[in-house]
């Protein structure tokens, strides 16, 4: 079968793969639909991020939806024919942190498409792969709207860390596909007063189509967000997005006392963060990683069509041009989510 190989940064091959064989609890799945994301693109452009590297060849790819060709012996949750979206992590439901109800921090955790172990976990950009019956979702919709759901897991996940949104004032520093969805997330939730910060225009004025009161190009008028910052700030929650040192000043700046900044994107350096504000506003700082429970939440929203995405997709490209759909999903100007159809 073909698939979307990484090897060196910006050498991305569609090449022939072996093909995985499923065991009892395997579920094999003929993927249609695969989602461009920040990380694919680190892969591609610089051969990884932080610590983790791309050491051997590996199949990029985790935001995949597709059909069930075949089951093995011991699955009743799917049949052949069914539509489902792939749940790319696979914890191995034993170590402290899976028993505790937190497996997103599993030891052993198997993801697809990451370098983070060896051999490298390979990813979803094929035309079919193996999954275990936990991971294979159904998914009664169309498959470019199914494979949002890992996206929207890792959103559903952070405005879960972030807390009630029920009249909340929201910023979200960022507008990529993850401050994007952010954001809608926080609007489903009942937030009152959400604006979204970029450099670029063209991400600002899709997220003022889907879930954005008011954006702030902070690269062409960056002294509009100092009404935000009068008497001590405006914001009770804060979404950083971007991963930038600027971002993550922005985001403390505009935030009132007693309100929580979640750190949801990632950069390339160490942010250094002004531990004398935080303390003066006492301001809650979190991360968030990744998802649980909330990937089969993302499937059941997007069922029900709760959250509309379609706004979000800016283009499904052939496998044969994998190359040039990651060309446009670097492009911030002209694309905010890009899919592979396998």
């Amino acid at each position: 079968m073909r698939a979307a190989v990484i090897h060196p940064p910006h050498v991305l091959r569609v090449e022939d793969v072996a093909m995985d064989v499923a065991g009892p609890r395997g579920v094999t799945v003929r993927v249609r639909n695969g989602g461009i994301c920040g990380s694919d693109l680190h892969y591609y452009h610089h051969g990884g991020f932080g610590t983790v590297r791309v050491q051997q060849p590996m199949i990029l790819g985790h935001e995949v939806a597709g059909e069930v060709v075949a089951i093995g012996s011991a699955v009743t949750r799917v049949k052949p024919g069914d539509r489902v979206a792939i749940n790319p992590s696979l914890p191995c439901n034993a170590c402290k942190f899976c028993l505790e109800g937190a497996q997103q921090h599993c030891l052993d955790m198997r993801f697809f498409g990451s370098a983070m172990r060896l051999p490298h976990v390979q990813g979803g950009f094929r035309e079919q792969l193996v999954c275990d019956e936990s991971q294979a979702v159904p998914a009664d919709m169309p498959l470019e709207r199914a494979a949002f759901a890992e996206p929207l897991s890792v959103c559903l996940h952070a405005v879960r860390q972030a807390g009630p949104m029920l009249g909340r004032r929201v910023l979200v520093v960022g507008a990529g596909p993850i401050g994007v969805l952010c954001a809608m997330v926080a609007r489903h939730a009942g937030a009152r007063d959400i604006v979204m910060t970029d450099l670029l225009d063209a991400p600002l004025t899709l997220a003022r189509q889907v879930a954005a009161d008011r954006t702030v190009n902070v690269a062409t008028d960056s002294a509009a967000m100092a009404q935000y910052g009068a008497d001590k700030g405006y914001f009770d929650v804060a979404f950083e997005a971007s991963g930038s040192p600027q971002g993550v000043a922005s985001a403390l700046a505009a935030l009132r006392p007693g309100g929580t900044l979640v750190q949801v994107g990632l950069g390339g350096a160490e942010t250094a963060v002004p531990m004398n504000l935080i303390v003066a506003k006492e301001i809650t700082l979190r991360g968030t990683f990744r998802f649980h429970a909330e990937f089969e939440m993302a499937v059941a929203l997007l069922a029900r069509g709760a959250l509309d995405v379609a706004p979000l997709l800016t283009e499904v490209v052939p496998l044969s041009e994998a190359a040039r759909a990651f060309t446009l999903a670097t492009d911030r100007k002209r694309a905010m989510k890009v899919q592979l159809a396998l």
